[in-house]
């Protein structure tokens, strides 16, 4: 399996706007109700990728957790479901439900949004502070397939705990995540 890192892009960037469908609802969700007033995790994923499927149950429970204490996440899928059927809105619902999401699993289609968050691979976090500036741009945790390192979401859990108790967020140290490249329209 190829993988790819998640671009190195400057810390500091306010969230890119969006309206994009939720597979499970089929509501319309904005990136105004998302950002600036909580800390958020953006998570770009699909339903395929062997890295998205290794970290996921963990993941999942991550996202419940974190809710409690005021955190909103938010997963965004941006595949070509041309070529890639299994991860359309039909199949995303489908994964939502049975992982029981407590967060919004949105379609891209036309893949603006992973090219406004300079989205490379799947699963790619980045976290918002509660003012819509980009804190952190990495990895889940030290975890890949086949590398024998627990699931723990470490990292992202570190920064979400940094932001919920107000203490700033390093910039130095993050390191990318890793996983399959995000399947471009051809």
């Amino acid at each position: 399996m190829a993988a790819i890192e998640t671009t190195s892009i400057p810390l500091g960037f306010s969230a890119p706007s969006f309206c994009l469908p939720d597979a499970r609802s089929g509501e319309m969700v904005r990136s105004e109700d998302l950002f600036g007033q909580r800390p958020t995790l953006v998570v770009f994923m699909c339903n395929h990728c062997p890295f998205v499927v290794h970290v996921l149950p963990a993941l999942v429970e991550l996202a419940a957790t974190y809710k409690e204490l005021g955190v909103q996440t938010v997963a965004i899928s941006s595949n070509d479901v041309v070529r890639y059927p299994q991860d359309g809105l039909e199949h995303m619902a489908a994964l939502a439900v049975s992982m029981d999401f407590s967060f919004p699993y949105l379609y891209d289609a036309s893949q603006e949004v992973a090219r406004a968050y300079d989205a490379a691979c799947t699963p790619d976090f980045s976290i918002f502070d509660a003012q819509g500036q980009c804190v952190y741009r990495g990895q889940f945790d030290g975890s890949r397939p086949g590398n024998d390192v627990p699931v723990s979401g470490n990292d992202v859990r570190q920064v979400l705990d940094l932001l919920l108790e107000g203490h700033p967020v390093p910039s130095d140290g993050q390191l990318p995540s890793i996983g399959c490249n995000i399947k471009w329209k051809e």
